[in-house]
C-alpha cells in the first residue's frame, strides 16, 4: 500500500471573508464571556470577548486613519504583553498585512529586514529594537489610545488574499518571509478535533509568550475562534509556576513545547490539576520519556504535533485518536498528504520518505516574500514539500525521523538523529541529546552526540546505546556540553552543532 492519505476536503472557507472578524466572531454571540486572562499566581488582568474586539476594531480604525493602503504591511515590534494580538489583529481587520517578528533582533538584524518587508508602519513597545528606517512609528501609549477609538467594519474580500506574515529560518538557516492568506485560519478547524479536542467549555493555557507564532495560533486565535478561553502566563512567571497556574485558573488543556515539559519535571510535581484534560506539545519532536513523565506525574496524556510554518500542523495525535510510539500523530480529518521518494512518487507504507502536503489544503502559505522561485522549488506538481523525512505506518501513523538535511549516513543505512536521541534520553544523567553527522576524516563521518547533563563515561554511554541501538546506529562520539545551540523557536540546531564542532577539528 503506497503511503498516501486523502480524506474528504473540508467544506471551503467563506468568502466574502475577514480572519479577525471570523475569530472574534463570539463577541456577538457571548459579548461578556472571558476569551482571555493573562495571569500569575497573584492576579488576572481578565479581556471579555466584547472588550476584545472593541480594540482590535479600534486598532483597525486607527491605522486606517494614517492612511494606509489595502495590503500594505505593518511591522510588529512588540514585547510579551496583549498589545500583540490586539495588533495583529487590528491590521488584519482593517485589511492590512501584519508581519510579527521576535523583539529579540537586534537594531542591525531588524533594519535588514525591513529593507526586505518594506513596511508601511511599525508599532513598537519600550525597548524593542527599531529598524533604522523612515518608517512611521506607532509607539505602545499610541496603540492603546486607539483600544477606545470608534470601531470599524471589518474589511471582507478574497479568502484568498494576504492576511499576515511571519518569518521562518527554514532549512537554510537564513530568515525568510511566510505569506498567509485570510483562508488560513478556516484551515485551522481541522486542528479542533484532530489535535486539540476542543471544545466551547475549554480553558486553554499556552505556556509561550505572546509573539511567538505557536501561542498566537494553538494559544489565541483557535480558542477565540471556538469561544472558548484563553489563558497566558503573565511576565515573570517561571515554569516551575506553571502547574499552580493550570490549577488556579481551572485549566483544561495546557499547551507547550517539549522544553517546557522537561522543566516543569525538573522538580516533583505536588500540585493537582483536577480540571486538567490534556496537554498539547508541538515546536520540535516529543520524547517519550517526557510525555510517559508527564502522564506518570500527573494522570494526562499529552498530544504531539507535527507542522510547520508554511502550513501549521496537520499531523497529529488527540484524544479522539491517540498516537502509539514513535508516531507522531495522524493526517488531521480533511487533510492529503503523501510520504515522497527522491523521484517524488509515494514509497510503500513502513518505508522512509519526505513528507508531502497537497497544494490544494487551505492552510498552505501563498509564497515566501519576494522569493518566487525558491516558492516554486518547494512545490512538484500538486504536493508541496516539507522537508521532513517521516514513515507511515499500515494504519497512516506518521513517525517523524527528522529533517532531510539532518539524516544521518552510517555504512549506507539512513538513520534518524530523532531515533538516536530517544533511546539516548533514556539513560539518567542526559537530559538533552542532539545527533548529528560529523567529519572526522577527509573520506569518514561518524555519528556523535551532543548530551547535557552530569558528564559521564563514554564506555557507560557506549555500552547503554549498544542495548538500545542496532550497531549502525550507536553514536562513535559523546561530547558533553553545557547547552545544546537552539533556534529562536527551541528547535535544536543540529547543523550549528556539526559546523562548529567540525571547525575546532579541523
Amino acid at each position: 500500500m503506497q503511503a498516501l492519505f486523502d480524506d474528504n476536503p473540508p467544506s471551503p472557507c467563506p468568502s466574502p471573508f475577514n480572519l479577525a472578524g471570523y475569530v472574534l466572531a463570539q463577541a456577538a454571540q457571548q459579548p461578556e464571556k472571558t476569551a482571555l486572562s493573562i495571569v500569575t499566581p497573584d492576579h488576572a488582568d481578565t479581556w471579555t470577548y466584547q472588550r476584545l474586539e472593541r480594540a482590535v476594531r479600534g486598532v483597525a480604525s486607527g491605522l486606517a486613519a494614517h492612511g494606509l493602503s489595502p495590503g500594505d504591511r505593518v511591522l510588529l515590534r512588540l514585547g510579551n504583553t496583549v498589545d500583540f494580538p490586539i495588533a495583529f489583529l487590528g491590521a488584519i481587520a482593517a485589511g492590512f498585512v501584519p508581519v510579527p517578528t521576535s523583539a529579540q533582533l537586534t537594531a542591525p538584524e531588524i533594519t535588514k529586514l525591513a529593507h526586505e518587508i518594506e513596511p508601511a508602519m511599525v508599532i513598537a513597545g519600550p525597548g524593542v529594537p527599531l529598524p533604522t528606517t523612515d518608517t512611521p512609528v506607532i509607539t505602545s501609549a499610541g496603540l492603546e489610545a486607539m483600544f477606545s477609538l470608534d470601531p470599524t467594519d471589518y474589511a471582507m474580500g478574497d479568502p484568498n488574499r494576504p492576511a499576515y506574515m511571519i518569518y521562518t529560518s527554514g532549512t537554510g538557516g537564513s530568515p525568510r518571509g511566510v505569506v498567509h492568506a485570510h483562508r488560513a485560519v478556516w484551515a485551522r478547524r481541522l486542528m479542533w478535533s484532530g489535535w486539540y479536542d476542543l471544545n466551547l467549555d475549554d480553558r486553554l493555557l499556552h505556556a509561550g509568550a505572546f509573539n511567538w507564532t505557536y501561542t498566537l495560533g494553538t494559544g489565541l486565535l483557535d480558542p477565540w475562534a471556538a469561544g472558548a478561553t484563553a489563558l497566558i502566563p503573565g511576565e515573570g512567571v517561571s515554569a516551575d509556576q506553571l502547574p499552580q497556574l493550570l490549577e488556579q485558573y481551572d485549566a483544561t488543556i495546557f499547551a507547550a513545547a517539549p522544553g517546557v515539559y522537561r522543566q516543569i519535571l525538573k522538580t516533583p510535581l505536588t500540585i493537582e490539576m483536577p480540571s486538567l484534560r490534556h496537554g498539547l506539545s508541538a515546536g520540535e519532536k516529543l520524547p517519550e520519556a517526557t510525555r510517559q513523565a508527564w502522564t506518570n506525574a500527573t494522570g494526562t496524556n499529552v498530544y504531539e504535533a507535527l507542522g510547520m510554518s508554511e502550513c501549521s500542523t496537520f499531523i497529529s495525535g488527540s484524544p479522539l485518536r491517540p498516537a502509539t510510539a514513535p508516531a507522531s500523530g495522524y493526517p488531521q480529518p480533511g487533510r492529503r498528504i503523501a510520504v515522497l521518494d527522491e523521484a517524488f512518487d509515494p514509497v510503500e507504507r513502513g518505508h522512509p520518505g519526505q513528507l508531502a502536503v497537497s497544494s490544494r489544503d487551505a492552510g498552505l502559505m501563498l509564497g515566501y516574500w519576494k522569493a518566487e522561485e525558491e516558492t516554486k522549488a518547494k512545490f512538484h506538481g500538486e504536493w508541496f514539500l516539507t522537508g521532513d523525512m517521516v514513515q507511515m505506518g499500515e494504519d497512516g501513523a506518521i513517525a517523524y525521523l527528522g529533517r532531510t538535511d539532518d539524516m544521518m549516513n552510517a555504512g549506507g543505512f539512513r538513520v534518524s538523529p530523532v531515533e538516536v536521541e530517544a533511546a539516548l534520553t533514556q539513560h539518567p544523567d542526559i537530559t538533552e541529546v542532539a545527533a548529528t553527522e560529523v567529519q572526522v576524516k577527509a573520506d569518514t563521518t561518524v555519528i556523535a552526540a551532543f548530551y547535557t547533563g552530569a558528564k559521564t563515561a563514554d564506555e557507560n554511554l557506549q555500552s547503554f546505546s549498544a542495548e538500545r541501538l542496532a550497531r549502525y546506529k550507536q553514536p562513535r562520539l559523546f561530547i558533553h556540553m553545557d547547552a545544546l545551540p537552539k533556534g529562536g523557536n527551541g528547535k535544536l540546531n543540529r547543523r550549528a552543532l556539526r559546523a562548529s564542532w567540525e571547525a575546532a577539528h579541523d
